[in-house]
């Protein structure tokens, strides 16, 4: 049988998003699915009260959902999976990067962020629909690092990752290097003028 995904276009269908949904989970969970808001002016967007962000090789185990999730509901807006809350960080030359982007974090919040470049993040309802809203938002440390300065509340929750099953990292040593710098110069300087948009056009959209 093929690997079927549907999708599911939502105008202005708040009264009948949710059946179809769990219609689908309850009696169909073989198939994937997506649900597309196709700009409605209605409350199509709610439904979810958090999300969360999972790479796709095989790294991230969801036996941490819970304690993630626990962390979120205790009012937290922002929850990382880190590899490194009870777990000494090692000093290899790959974990040069995570050092100067946590302390660069450090130094311009006051906050430690131990694993600074976890894919495994919860977000509660809050930043979903900051996010949605504001196009402005890449999934990287200087994110976090600029919501840590805008009030956000970041907790992380120790998780041990797998080893990676598919795929590749993008990131060989000269990207590395790059990377670092691009992410040291935008925490260190570019995120102090950057300046947060939270009012948002269409309020009857909201999540």
């Amino acid at each position: 049988m093929p690997k079927l995904l549907i999708v599911i276009p939502a105008y202005n269908e708040e009264g009948s998003i949710e059946r179809v949904v769990d219609d689908l989970i309850q009696n169909y969970p073989q198939y994937d699915y997506v649900v597309v808001n196709d700009g409605s002016r209605d409350r199509t967007a709610a439904g979810y009260d958090c999300a969360m962000q999972l790479d796709a090789d095989g790294q991230h185990l969801p036996r941490y959902i819970a304690p993630m999730l626990e962390k979120l509901e205790a009012g937290a807006d922002i929850v990382i999976g880190s590899r490194f809350v009870t777990v000494l960080k090692p000093r290899t030359l790959r974990m040069v990067g995570s050092y100067l982007i946590s302390w660069a974090i450090r130094l311009t919040t006051g906050q430690p962020i131990c694993d600074p470049t976890s894919g495994m993040r919860m977000f509660n309802r809050r930043l979903l629909e900051e996010f949605a809203q504001n196009l402005n938002y890449g999934p990287e440390p200087d994110t976090i690092s600029y919501l840590i300065k805008n009030g956000a509340v970041v907790k992380e929750v120790q998780v041990k990752m797998a080893e990676r099953t598919a795929g590749e990292s993008y990131l060989n040593f000269a990207r590395s290097v790059q990377y670092m710098i691009k992410m040291g110069l935008s925490i260190l300087l570019i995120q102090w003028f950057r300046k947060r948009d939270t009012t948002y056009p269409y309020p009857e959209r909201s999540l």
